[in-house]
């Protein structure tokens, strides 16, 4: 029988094949696929990019200024809902390699495709601190390697639990993240 209605899952061929075998020792192999060689370079190169736009451009000091504070911005001659309006766009730019980049390692799509996996960034953004550019990777740092350590050593199905665990012991003792700045009330 044939479901007709509802989100059905759709595999993807795979766009690249191959890997490269860095290790082998005692019946256990260490092996890294193309695709993996490609998200990481991808990443990189966009870390990189936006680390400089950031730091090296007239947006990127907008970006800087409205994020400290709106007002003052806005009196300095900055084009606050233009320069949010451009950040948005970034983001969802960013987002939109980010789930590509998932989708061609993982070939399936489905309805809840990106649902985990926004939850996740969400949650290394919190863990690193909210305003952190270092600290939203080393939350994502943080999380993938909680996964994997957990993956290798415990039951598999409780991985997510793990990593949002990390984030409640995180922020109980430390509220603002790793990176992030405690936000001071102006008088």
């Amino acid at each position: 029988m044939q479901i007709v209605q509802g989100a059905r899952v759709k595999p993807l061929p795979p766009v690249t094949k191959g890997s490269h075998l860095l290790m082998e020792k005692g019946g256990f192999t260490v092996q890294i696929s193309n695709m993996q060689i490609r998200i990481i370079i991808t990443t990189v190169l966009l870390m990189l990019a936006f680390f400089a736009l950031i730091s090296k451009t007239s947006l990127g000091r907008c970006q800087r200024a409205c994020e400290q504070d709106r007002t003052m911005a806005a009196l300095l001659g900055i084009n606050v809902d233009r320069t949010i309006s451009r950040t948005s766009i970034m983001g969802a730019s960013l987002a939109c390699v980010a789930g590509l980049m998932y989708l061609l390692y993982y070939g399936v799509i489905d309805f809840y495709i990106g649902f985990v996996v926004g939850i996740k960034a969400f949650t290394a953004a919190v863990l690193g601190g909210i305003g952190s550019l270092l600290g939203a990777i080393l939350g994502g740092l943080i999380i993938g390697l909680v996964e994997t350590f957990w993956s290798a050593y415990f039951s598999i199905e409780y991985k997510d639990v793990a990593a949002f665990s990390v984030l409640v012991i995180v922020s109980i003792f430390m509220p603002s993240g790793l990176l992030g700045k405690p936000e001071v009330e102006k008088v």
